[in-house]
């Protein structure tokens, strides 16, 4: 059987943009909506400080929002560490 160059490019052509990536896949779009929400909520925590300070807010706002931005904080450690420890694992896998 034998097939003819112009054939296969243009097989590879049409069949090209669908396994190309996409920047607006969900996967992209979703880390940076996390990453959005995890800065917003450090921001929160730095406001609510903020104004506990200067002008004596509500003690509450400023417990809940520290609490927030507390769990962000161990939350982001933790994925991090568990992306190192993958990455660590793979650099065990032998070739």
């Amino acid at each position: 059987m034998k097939l003819q160059s112009s054939l296969v490019a243009q097989a590879y052509s049409a069949n090209r943009p669908a396994t190309a990536p996409r920047p607006d896949a969900t996967g992209g779009s979703l880390f940076g909506q996390v990453a959005q929400d995890f800065a917003t909520t450090l921001k929160n925590g730095e406001q609510q400080a903020m104004a506990n300070m200067t002008s004596g807010a509500d003690p509450h706002a400023l417990v809940q929002a520290l609490a927030q931005t507390e769990l962000a904080v161990e939350t982001a450690v933790t994925v991090r560490n568990k992306v190192v420890e993958a990455y660590q694992e793979i650099l065990r896998m032998p070739v």
